[in-house]
């Protein structure tokens, strides 16, 4: 028996299974809970927690819909407003939940804790909470748990770092000065990775370089992409990226990681759990040991990594609130997150999951990726968020390209910014 699995039977024995065994009786019969899921690594951690959930209550099935993240938007969000209650459980990505809450598609979580008696569990990371509620302040109502704990994340290959004496790159003018390095030393290399694709991909390398520097995409709900922060945010970047691959402003997660996994990068500035589980899996790696994964550099202000989090919601308009209440309780317990950390890789959202030792040293980079959720920066709380990072995307792209200088990308998407949130 393995260390994880001893683990988790203790904890289970631990945690009275009874808690999560009164979904069926609430709602009087048989029951079937349909939920709006994600496809891959989410998908199969929600199908466990559904199957491990139905030997305790036999009388609760499941209908799980697994989708990709546009389609699973699309959908949850015409059913919602619709009021139609086809789902009984939803899952939603961080900067889409403002517009969710904001229009009253969701169920009041909190009083549903009050009419049980119970207490929201404070082992759940705070920054994470805090995106459940609305309005986004510790003490909004909870419309939503988060789930899957995914925080971006900075790597370097320490080997080739060591191999010039140049430490590890906390700051980002180290991380230029180590990519001046490799450059000049290290022909095959890249020294810089990042997804450079139109939209969200260069938007997601970009903003934690951006808010180390200080930026700010919005101040009291108006664009500030035409500050000195924003100037030179944008025209370090553009340097950094002469270090990286010809062709970077069409690179997407493959590349990035084919190129990290491989050996021929040496820092990604944008990784995400989901990508680096293999790192060190000698089957799929070629850099096993070498790779550090860690929180992102600092600048003038502290490290600044972009939370991803996904929140898990009960519908307003669902007729089966307090079934789907009760499996929410276990979907986010922390038994069953160490046991869908363990056999899916999400990453969890409680603070006790990534300190069990068998998932640390399984996931090397669990301290880093506990540090980047309570430091972490979200992105701003609007309902436009679609919109402003489409254009913010589009004028990044320009500049990369070579299209427009720092300074004029910045003024055309603060003027377009400024159109969008009128």
């Amino acid at each position: 028996m393995n260390k994880t699995m001893m683990i988790l039977i203790v904890v289970l024995l631990a945690f009275p299974l009874s808690v999560f065994a009164t979904g069926a009786p609430e709602e009087g019969g048989s029951i079937t809970l349909t939920i709006a899921g994600r496809d891959g690594a989410y998908g199969d951690a929600m199908q466990l927690a559904a199957d491990e959930y139905s030997k305790l209550n036999p009388d609760v099935s499941f209908e799980i819909l697994k989708l990709s993240g546009s389609s699973l938007f699309e959908k949850s969000v015409i059913d919602m407003k619709s009021g139609v209650g086809t789902y009984d459980l939803v899952l939603i990505d961080d900067p889409n939940v403002t517009q969710i809450q904001k229009a009253g598609w969701l169920a009041d979580l909190g009083a549903m804790y009050d009419e049980r008696s119970i207490s929201l569990d404070s082992d759940f990371i705070p920054t994470l909470t805090k995106l459940g509620r609305y309005p986004y302040s510790d003490d909004g109502t909870l419309y939503a748990l988060p789930l899957v704990g995914n925080v971006e994340l900075f790597a370097y290959r320490k080997d080739l770092l060591d191999k010039y004496g140049l430490g590890a790159p906390d700051t980002w003018d180290k991380v230029l000065a180590a990519a001046e390095t490799l450059s000049a030393n290290e022909p095959d290399i890249f020294p810089v990775l990042f997804r450079g694709s139109k939209g969200n991909p260069i938007v997601t390398g970009f903003l934690p370089l951006f808010w180390a520097f200080g930026g700010s995409i919005l101040v009291d709900e108006r664009p500030a992409m035409d500050s000195p922060e924003a100037l030179a945010a944008l025209e370090f970047f553009l340097e950094l990226a002469q270090y990286a691959p010809e062709g970077v402003s069409m690179y997407q997660s493959a590349q990035v990681k084919d190129a990290l996994y491989s050996g021929k990068g040496a820092m990604a500035i944008e990784v995400w759990p989901g990508w680096i589980k293999n790192l060190d899996n000698p089957e799929e790696s070629a850099v096993v040991g070498k790779v550090i994964v860690t929180k992102h550099p600092a600048q003038v202000e502290k490290s600044s990594p972009m939370i991803g989090v996904w929140l898990a919601g009960i519908p307003e308009a669902s007729q089966k609130k307090a079934a789907a209440f009760d499996f929410l309780q276990f979907l986010t317990s922390a038994e069953m997150q160490a046991q869908m950390a363990d056999a899916t890789g999400i990453p969890p959202t409680r603070t006790s999951v990534h300190g069990i030792s068998s998932l640390v040293e399984k996931y090397a980079w669990y301290p880093a990726q506990l540090d980047g959720l309570r430091n972490g920066v979200p992105r701003p709380r609007t309902n436009k968020w679609k919109e402003i990072e489409e254009a913010l995307g589009t004028y990044l792209q320009l500049a990369l390209i070579g299209e427009m200088s720092a300074r004029e990308a910045l003024e055309e998407v603060n003027a377009k910014i400024g159109e969008i949130v009128e």
